[in-house]
């Protein structure tokens, strides 16, 4: 068995490809798994609608291609927020919840990342924060009920920028099927902003990580930094989490129209595999 996993997000590929496409992209790139992407965009939020036939299609795909969807990232939260002011936005919020577990289950999904934000187009509030709370842990009875684990994400805002910050919740829910699946490069622009350290602040979630996003980032930048370009230390992280345990990572990144596109993945993969495989012994 392979000592680690490492998957590949799917907005790395052209939103045009189908999904044979971008599952063989996925394997041709050196990848194990796929991340979906189930943002706050119609088309994205529509599969959630996927009808039995649609799901047991991909899981065919899955099959014949060898490379599984494991993984989801769950940011159509950022629109309809679990602490929204708008009960009816709040609903919106449960509805796409509960939708995405039963989706993970059928596709055989075991990670759902969600957006560490209480909410994002308004101002938070105590109020806010509190309706956040008390959706989350509904959150994580649907996500127990089912056996999916859900992570949070580690976001740009001030909210949840730490892994530090992600554990107050964990913390406050303790359920076993809530825990942290950080951003590597949001991490590292947190540390820039407090004057702190990525290595200590993961450290706070030791036994709670259940996955790692590793992304590029610069002071100030959060998205679309070409990998080994920024300011992360994926050495470091990589060896910190490693030893923590951790054993599922995720390459995030964007396609941006480049014709690179597909070359910028493998340098991802193989780059970060490196690492990983220095960490495994199987270097």
């Amino acid at each position: 068995m392979k000592a680690y996993q490492i998957g590949l997000y799917e907005k790395a590929m052209p939103n045009s490809m189908n999904w044979e496409e971008k599952l063989v992209c996925a394997k041709e790139c050196g990848y194990d798994f796929v991340e979906i992407s189930i943002d706050e965009t119609d088309e994205k939020l529509a599969r959630l609608e996927w009808t039995k036939n649609e799901r047991l299609s991909l899981l065919r795909l899955m099959n014949e291609t060898g490379i599984p969807i494991r993984s989801m990232c769950l940011s159509g939260h950022r629109k309809y927020p679990f602490g929204a002011s708008d009960p009816d936005v709040q609903k919106r919020s449960m509805e796409i919840m509960e939708k995405a577990v039963e989706l993970a289950d059928d596709l055989g999904i075991r990670i759902i990342q969600l957006a560490g934000y209480d909410v994002y187009y308004e101002k938070s509030t105590e109020e806010s924060e509190r309706l956040f709370r008390e959706n989350l842990a509904e959150a994580a009875r649907m996500a127990a009920s089912r056996g999916v684990l859900l992570g949070f994400e580690t976001m740009e805002t001030e909210f949840m920028n730490t892994t530090q910050k992600a554990m107050k919740y964990v913390d406050l829910i303790g359920s076993p099927y809530l825990g942290v699946y950080p951003d590597s490069g949001n991490l590292t622009n947190a540390a820039v902003i407090y004057h702190t350290d990525v290595l200590t602040d993961l450290e706070t979630g030791r036994g709670h990580i259940i996955a790692l996003h590793l992304k590029e980032t610069l002071p100030g930048k959060y998205r679309e930094i070409p990998f080994f370009t920024g300011h992360v230390d994926f050495d470091a992280v990589i060896a910190k989490a490693w030893e923590m345990g951790i054993r599922r990572y995720v390459t995030e990144m964007w396609d941006v129209g480049k014709d690179t596109w597909k070359d910028d993945i493998r340098t991802a993969c193989k780059g970060i595999s490196a690492r990983l495989d220095k960490m495994s012994g199987q270097a």
